[in-house]
């Protein structure tokens, strides 16, 4: 049991469809691949574990109260737990996440999820900082463009590619789905 990674598949909910809201998606593929994540680890019996946001802004598609906080159907089926959150780390939601690790003796992480510089990289810097060997799929993420605090607007293919760079070899490894389905 403690040697199987667990798949943490993050805000994967229907609110980020919402272009008017969040912009253009940097990952057309995100989805497929997650979904490819989601059933290659159902397939061998790993722990899935989904994280869902619950905005506390009633204006966010991911507010309860909206459409968009429902779950992805690519996520309809069999899991572990599902985390509540309305912060950006999975670790600071209900239940406990790094309890419900301990408890199982879980030390391998992998993350997918949206989006890739928020919910994603904080989980995953958080992850390695309790000691966890991470892996962050970053093609299995997806981000949105960002205006700088100069006013400049950073791609959100630059956004992942940032996020990839800050993590990999200091938080977790960063690998591609096909890595990831090869290695696990």
């Amino acid at each position: 049991m403690a040697n199987e990674p667990v798949l943490l598949v993050i805000d994967v909910q229907q609110g980020f469809r919402d272009s008017t809201y969040w912009g253009v998606s940097a990952n057309p593929n995100a989805l497929d691949n997650i979904s490819r994540l989601v059933a290659s680890w159902r397939s061998k019996g790993y722990p899935v574990v989904i994280v869902k946001h619950n905005s506390t802004n009633p204006d966010s598609p991911l507010s309860p109260s909206h459409p968009g906080n429902q779950l992805e159907e690519i996520l309809a089926g069999p899991h572990d737990a599902v985390i509540q959150k309305s912060v950006n780390s999975a670790f600071y939601g209900t239940p406990d996440l790094h309890l419900w690790l301990s408890k199982r003796n879980f030390r391998s992480l992998v993350i997918c999820g949206i989006t890739t510089n928020f919910c994603c990289e904080t989980t995953a810097r958080m992850a390695g900082n309790l000691g966890y060997q991470t892996s962050f799929v970053v093609d299995a993420t997806d981000a949105f463009d960002l205006t700088s605090t100069f006013g400049e607007v950073i791609s959100g293919d630059h956004v992942m590619e940032m996020t990839a760079a800050n993590l990999d070899g200091e938080f977790a490894t960063v690998m591609t789905t096909e890595a990831a389905l090869e290695a696990f």
